[in-house]
């Protein structure tokens, strides 16, 4: 038998051996493909970032036609629930309460201070205690008074006071629904999950069980024990990512109008990356807990919080914008949301799967530096 038959025959036997290990453990088969789907359910169905049914006060201070109309419109936007009161400090006594987030107020001589513009015929009281919510209160309440001016000035034939008229168009996401924006990035915090979780215990279960002792009398060497960990998951991982870009495809209606095989390609560099973040935790740790543990504090939160996941990366500090390039997620969040919202935008795929294989590189080194095949 020759050094390279050899080398396969020991590679096969460490990768049969792990295979078995996760067909014994239900918990990695739950990691790879059970909590995707709740996650996923979890995010697609119960987490918006859209306002939707915002319960809105209006006072009418003098009603006519104008007045009734603005109502009118208020009331058939799939943004607002109108309530309305007779004067204004009832509403503002709601607004304490919390019982409306936002109010109209439609002043005295509506109609006539319409188009003289001497003074704001309409005004607007926001609740501030969710700064994101009034901001989209806003947005939205200075939307319906646009679409309502125009189209009131036009049926009338009196000029706008701003003769300037908007137009804009949305690209990639054009019903602006913020589950095509959250799902593509969710992906890439279940790959973290299921990378680091799974492998940051496998060495440190050998440990535990004091099995490793038997793996270093046996004639492995330190390449072919990496790989043999690392195969198995790497293949359960996969599986669990085609999974997830199936559910997302099919139940959450996510279109990809890039290419899956760009997606699989950076999909398998970030999952070998999430791995190798894996097992060097469990390098380092030797203990299960404490492995679990540190992986979530290293790789989940972070992937959370600083891959623009969820929070801009152009709104954070300049130092945590420095940080977030030590982040694997990142770059694989920015990857997900142009392959699925926008296409193949080449330059934007190419310097962040550029950036994964560095982290590759980097982290790889990392293990195969820490793995060694002696008690110390």
């Amino acid at each position: 038998m020759n050094a390279r038959q050899a080398t396969r025959l020991r590679l096969c036997g460490m990768v049969r051996k792990e295979s078995l290990q996760i067909l014994r453990d239900p918990s990695s088969i739950a990691v790879a493909f059970v909590l995707p789907v709740v996650l996923l359910f979890l995010f697609g169905y119960g987490v918006s970032l859209d306002a939707r049914d915002i319960p809105l006060g209006i006072v009418i201070e003098q009603a006519d036609a104008a007045t009734q109309s603005l109502a009118g419109s208020f009331e058939h936007s799939k943004y607002f629930i109108p309530r309305y009161y007779r004067r204004i400090q009832e509403a503002e006594t709601a607004l304490e309460r919390r019982d409306i987030e936002g109010i109209v107020w439609l002043r005295n001589n509506f109609t006539r201070r319409l188009f003289t513009g001497d003074e704001a015929p309409i005004a607007v009281r926001l609740n501030g205690v969710d700064s994101n919510q009034a901001n989209l209160t806003q947005g939205y309440i200075q939307g319906v008074w646009q679409g309502w001016l125009t189209r009131y000035a036009r049926a009338r034939g009196k000029p706008l006071g701003n003769p300037v008229e908007l137009e804009y168009r949305v690209w990639f996401n054009q019903a602006v629904t913020s589950r095509l924006f959250l799902v593509p990035g969710l992906i890439a915090i279940i790959m973290t999950l299921i990378g680091s979780m799974l492998t940051a215990m496998v060495i440190a279960r050998e440990w535990e069980r004091g099995t490793m002792e038997a793996v270093m009398v046996t004639p492995l060497r330190t390449r072919e024990l990496l790989a043999g960990k690392l195969i198995p998951y790497f293949v359960l991982g996969m599986g669990g990512m085609l999974f997830t870009v199936a559910l997302a495809v099919w139940q959450f209606d996510v279109p990809l109008r890039g290419s899956f095989w760009v997606l699989a390609l950076s999909g398998a560099v970030f999952m070998l990356v999430s791995l190798a973040v894996g097992l060097l935790i469990s390098i380092v740790s030797k203990n299960q807990f404490v492995a679990g543990q540190i992986a979530i504090v290293v790789t989940f939160l972070p992937a959370f919080i600083l891959s623009g996941f969820i929070f801009d990366i152009g709104s954070m500090p300049a130092p945590i914008q420095v940080l977030t390039h030590v982040v694997p997620a990142r770059y694989f969040v920015t990857i997900l949301q142009t392959l699925f919202l926008a296409g193949d935008v080449w330059p934007i795929l190419w310097r962040n799967i550029a950036a994964l294989f560095v982290l590759l590189f980097i982290f790889g080194a990392l293990v195969r530096k820490k793995t060694h095949m002696r008690l110390d």
